[in-house]
């Protein structure tokens, strides 16, 4: 219950900033257009700032976050297993019942504090910034409208395509996947699994070539999606502020998001909000790959691909993965190890099994499509406004 109200409250405000935005903002469809251009230009040509990068200092700040509010315990620092999954646990609210024993009443207990606080620290980290983003916005635009001026304009615009930029990482995802590409194709088995190690969660000590292809290659259309063409979605939705929490909630999920014993409950909240505010992005994502590989649209491509999408453990991941190979004419999935654990995956995609080729092909792809996305705007809104 409580994640069907979230899902529905999630909706609901993009749908409301949607009409904000383009209520109160210079936004229409063709300067949305340019702007995600104008974004997607400064990453190609500087790359992820080096220095000073926002997400560093706000990924240093939810670390001491989580230290101080959610510290380790003994029972969180039990081996993985341990503790109840999600699929068994008790729901939050729940009272116990006159047959728990004591030390199950304390753990439900722990486990929906460890949920509050981590929804609490959420908010706290999460909002502001877009809040604030907002307000200067409208504050912008009511001076704008009220004293008409082309510079401000100007300006504006091109300081929310520089906020866009700033969440997006195309060039990152490139370079750090050609850094595994490379030594595979130059036999360096040993420097592509320590690149591999950055890129994922599994065990690569022991990966063939073939498994850190298929890795790679299952990173860069999943976080196509995360890093560049969700960014781009949200943008067009509502602006640079909605942009921006959408990458903060991210880097959250991506932070906090995980199953260990630790970050189970506490971060239960952020992995949730995560899976919310991608599943409409990511059916963008999805369609965009198919329009990017292989015009003309063939919609057989995408009811397979979510179809397959169903069966894996992230429906929002597995959709774009599964469109991307699907388009690339390769499979993705099988056997993994995450954290000691043999994990078996569901086929995605169809044709042959993913090889190291596909790597450069897979990053082609998302920045066709995150180019594709962002011209479509600029053009559509230039043939409205001069139908209009």
């Amino acid at each position: 219950m409580i994640d069907f109200v979230a899902a529905w409250a999630a909706y609901f405000v993009a749908s409301a900033t949607t009409l904000l935005w383009a209520f109160m903002s210079f936004s229409s469809l063709a300067i949305i257009g340019a702007q995600m251009l104008f974004a997607l230009l400064l990453d190609k040509l500087l790359g992820e700032p080096t220095r000073f990068h926002p997400l560093v200092y706000f990924g240093s700040l939810a670390n001491r976050v989580a230290t101080k509010y959610h510290p380790p315990t003994p029972f969180e620092a039990a081996p993985l297993g341990t503790e109840a999954s999600p699929g068994n646990e008790t729901s939050p609210g729940n009272e116990a019942s006159p047959g728990k024993q004591p030390s199950q009443v304390s753990s439900t207990k722990a486990h929906n504090k460890a949920r509050l606080k981590g929804t609490l620290c959420w908010l706290v980290l999460v909002l502001p910034l877009p809040i604030v983003l907002w307000v200067l916005n409208y504050f912008v635009m009511q001076y704008a409208q009220s004293a008409p001026s082309l510079s401000l304009t100007v300006l504006a615009c091109l300081v929310n395509g520089y906020l866009l930029y700033l969440t997006i990482g195309m060039q990152s995802l490139k370079e750090h996947a050609m850094q595994i590409y490379r030594p595979l194709a130059q036999g360096d088995i040993t420097k592509a699994r320590h690149f591999t190690g950055y890129i994922v969660s599994r065990d690569t000590n022991a990966l063939t070539p073939n498994d850190m292809s298929r890795a790679t290659v299952e990173s860069v259309l999943e976080n196509g999606h995360d890093g560049v063409i969700a960014s781009l979605f949200y943008f067009a939705v509502g602006g640079a502020p909605l942009a921006v929490l959408h990458r903060l909630a991210n880097t959250l999920d991506a932070m906090w998001g995980y199953k260990t014993p630790r970050l189970l409950h506490f971060g239960w909240w952020s992995a949730r909000a995560d899976d919310h505010l991608g599943w409409l992005s990511t059916y963008c994502t999805s369609i965009l790959y198919v329009l990017a590989a292989s015009p003309p649209f063939r919609y057989k491509l995408l009811s397979r691909a979510w179809q397959q999408a169903k069966g894996y453990k992230s429906k929002n991941g597995g959709r774009c993965m599964a469109t991307g190979a699907g388009v690339l004419h390769f499979t993705l999935g099988g056997i993994s190890q995450y954290q000691g654990k043999t994990v078996h995956s569901p086929v995605l995609g169809h044709g042959k099994a993913v090889a190291l080729a596909d790597i450069p092909r897979s990053i082609a792809l998302v920045n066709r499509s995150a180019w594709l996305l962002a011209s479509a705007l600029l053009l559509l809104g230039i043939i409205m406004q001069t139908l209009i």
